[in-house]
């Protein structure tokens, strides 16, 4: 059995997923990952095959570390622990991974002027989905470093299409924090743009209960509480990730659809789980959504900002069947063949192989 070693700090998000999907797609090939994060997090709920430990002592990461006969380590974000590793006295293969950094501006400024010099020094390379600015930023950053971008993989027997009885009213979902950056504002006025002429609209909002600005959320509570428009709001903190499939399935079945308005996306896990369900996308043109989404193919792409726009795709999907019908058919097709977890092995363990013979 080959090991090897995921570090990041907190048990969440698409990250998370990204973990509990690349251990699933190496499993047959009889590798094993082990997880190490900072601290907890909802997502560790979702954990069960992975060895997963949150260890902040600096002497039992070590230990870990050094015991634990890793083949390749790969450290997502937290690029101080490039050094780190490289000072415990590892000599494997580490891998410094890319998922999503914010804005673009915020992501260029993260890698030029705190992170390269860690990557520079002790990364033998960098990982990134096939996002454009990540790989524009990279390439101009790290001319002489090893780089791979291949899209992440999703476990599409996991995420299918459940079947649900109909609901009886539409709903349009939103995951994500609330924080500027999910752009969660924007979601609020394209509902309040599409009530008037869908009075019975739902809008279901997919939190994480730990994660989140403090005025945002106190805005977003009184918003949700002293507006007669948003009554038929509601929230889900922290679902479990295999419960999803069946909240994208409702949402499916309804005749509704996800909507994602963040201003950058490193990835978009959660649109590229909606789209397995049959669950229709509406979403920002937030450039990591750029290897899956497709305006009028496999989803709805709007300009962010352009609230008119958002409305009528939102629309569009909402009242036009055959539309319906036709985008969510090819999503669920594109996802299969594009983002398997076999494709996503095969370039994982080509990386490994290349690596080693460096």
């Amino acid at each position: 059995m080959r090991k090897m070693l995921f570090v990041y700090n907190y048990p969440s998000g698409g990250v998370e997923t990204l973990a509990r999907q690349r251990s699933m797609a190496l499993a047959p090939y009889k590798i094993k990952f082990d997880l190490l994060y900072s601290s907890t997090g909802p997502g560790l709920q979702n954990i069960t095959n992975e060895a997963a430990f949150v260890i902040t002592d600096p002497s039992e990461r070590q230990k870990m570390v050094m015991e634990g006969n890793y083949e390749a380590i790969i450290v997502c974000s937290t690029y101080t622990d490039l050094e780190v590793i490289r000072n415990y006295g590892y000599t494997g293969i580490l891998i410094y991974e890319i998922q999503g950094l914010g804005s673009i501006p915020e992501a260029k400024v993260f890698l030029q002027q705190l992170a390269k010099p860690y990557i520079d020094l002790y990364a033998d390379a960098i990982l990134t989905p096939q996002t454009p600015h990540l790989i524009t930023i990279t390439n101009r950053e790290f001319p002489n470093k090893r780089k791979y971008h291949f899209h992440n993989g999703i476990n599409t027997i996991q995420f299918t299409y459940t079947n649900p009885e109909k609901e009886p009213d539409p709903i349009i979902g939103w995951v994500g924090r609330i924080e500027p950056h999910k752009n969660w504002r924007e979601f609020i006025q394209i509902y309040l743009h599409l009530v008037p002429n869908n009075p019975r609209l739902m809008a279901w909002f997919f939190l994480d209960s730990t994660i989140f600005l403090p005025a945002d959320m106190k805005e977003f509570k009184e918003l949700l509480e002293t507006n007669p428009s948003l009554k038929n709001c509601q929230i889900f903190y922290n679902i479990p990730h295999e419960q999803m499939p069946t909240y994208y399935s409702r949402i499916a079945s309804s005749g509704g659809f996800l909507c994602s308005t963040t201003i950058t996306e490193g990835f978009g896990y959660a649109l590229l789980e909606a789209m397995c369900c049959l669950c229709p996308i509406l979403t920002t043109n937030s450039d990591g959504i750029s290897s899956f989404a497709f305006h009028n193919r496999t989803g709805q792409i709007y300009q962010q900002g352009d609230i008119q726009k958002a409305v009528l795709e939102g629309q569009n999907l909402l009242h036009n069947e055959r539309h319906r019908k036709l985008i969510t058919q090819r999503a669920v097709h594109y996802v299969k063949e594009h983002f398997s977890l076999q494709k996503y092995a095969n370039k994982f363990l080509a990386m490994i192989t290349e690596l080693k013979r460096i």
